[in-house]
């Protein structure tokens, strides 16, 4: 019996180990996109290596990885906004990228300062507004800074500050205009919300579009998914009676964020995970991603959806690196709770 056991003990580990050290890449991710599986199955074809796949919450990745330490099978952390990447990278860990493709590709305000991760795709922080409220005359020089003007007040409908896409705008704030001036802007701009914080993205959208508001900030790729009529023939007409502003076009641009991933220091298949991350920013499937993903692609040559497109691609971006939306972000929640922003 003893023997049997032991038999079967080690039958087990080289099942295990051929999962995690064969021709595998285990990818991690908190991207909830039903087109990357085609993505996943493409680079098999194309490569031989199966993907493995966990999702969750990057919050709960990031406690897996750590409590999994040294024998954690995570090749890959794929995740939204890099205020998520910064959490792993501060912990220490990811490796550095080395491969050429992947850092000619990639714009060094849109990787990690030591190279630890790379964007894959990225999305603006835009304005969307009400054309039956609000003249495109009136808002052509448009600034973040200006939604804290008294003009703006009870007109402004926005997400709550637990949310990481708005402490990574106002992080990109902090680093433009200082603490104590992106302060004072936040405590402007918060009397001029119409109602308080509520819902995601997409219902700020809708509160510009039924009239309980007459501009909102949201994602960009929120106005591809509804256009697109894939969330539905309500939000599909919801998003035709908005027009959207790209602000700060005048100076440093309108806020970019990212999509992005990492090759982790415990990872026991770093030569598959970097082939994978070369595939994701091949011209192919960035055109495959963007348009699906309705985010704008990260290598030069690649048009983003037709959706997308339709709003213009000759505005001005900002190119603050995004690593200071992570490492600015205490600071920006902190100001967020003093401002009164919920």
């Amino acid at each position: 019996m003893a023997f049997m056991k032991k038999i079967l003990y080690l039958l087990l580990i080289s099942f295990l180990s051929e999962i995690i050290f064969a021709d595998n890449v285990n990818v991690y991710t908190s991207r909830h996109y039903d087109s990357d599986d085609a993505l996943y199955e493409e680079f098999t074809k194309e490569t031989g290596i199966k993907v493995n796949i966990i999702s969750g919450k990057g919050s709960a990745l990031l406690e897996r990885i750590k409590s999994e330490g040294k024998n954690s099978p995570a090749d890959i952390f794929f995740t939204v906004d890099a205020g998520n990447l910064w959490k792993v990278q501060k912990e220490g860990l990811f490796q550095s990228i080395k491969s050429k493709k992947i850092l000619s590709s990639v714009p060094i305000e849109l990787r990690g300062p030591k190279d630890e991760w790379t964007a894959v795709a990225k999305r603006a922080r835009v304005i969307f507004y009400n054309p039956m409220k609000i003249q495109p005359s009136e808002i052509q020089d448009l600034t973040y800074e200006d939604l804290a003007n008294e003009e703006w007040r009870n007109r402004i409908v926005i997400r709550s500050s637990s949310n990481m896409y708005n402490q990574s705008l106002v992080a990109s704030l902090i680093a433009n205009l200082g603490e104590e001036d992106t302060e004072i802007w936040a405590k402007g701009f918060v009397k001029n919300f119409a109602r308080k914080p509520q819902g995601n993205d997409r219902s700020q959208i809708i509160a510009v579009s039924n009239g309980e508001a007459d501009m909102a900030i949201a994602n960009s790729y929120y106005i591809g998914i509804m256009l697109s009529g894939s969330a539905g023939k309500e939000q599909q007409e919801a998003a035709k009676r908005v027009k959207i502003h790209f602000p700060n076009q005048n100076d440093r641009g309108v806020h970019i964020n990212i999509s992005g991933a990492g090759i982790l220091k415990s990872s026991p298949n770093p030569v598959n995970a970097n082939l994978f991350l070369e595939f994701l920013l091949s011209k192919k499937v960035q055109k495959y991603m963007v348009d699906r993903s309705f985010e704008y692609p990260i290598v030069e040559g690649v048009l983003p959806s037709s959706e997308i497109s339709s709003f213009g691609l000759n505005f001005k971006e900002d190119n603050t690196a995004v690593s200071q939306f992570g490492e600015l972000n205490p600071k920006a929640i902190r100001l967020m709770d003093r401002s009164g922003w919920k």
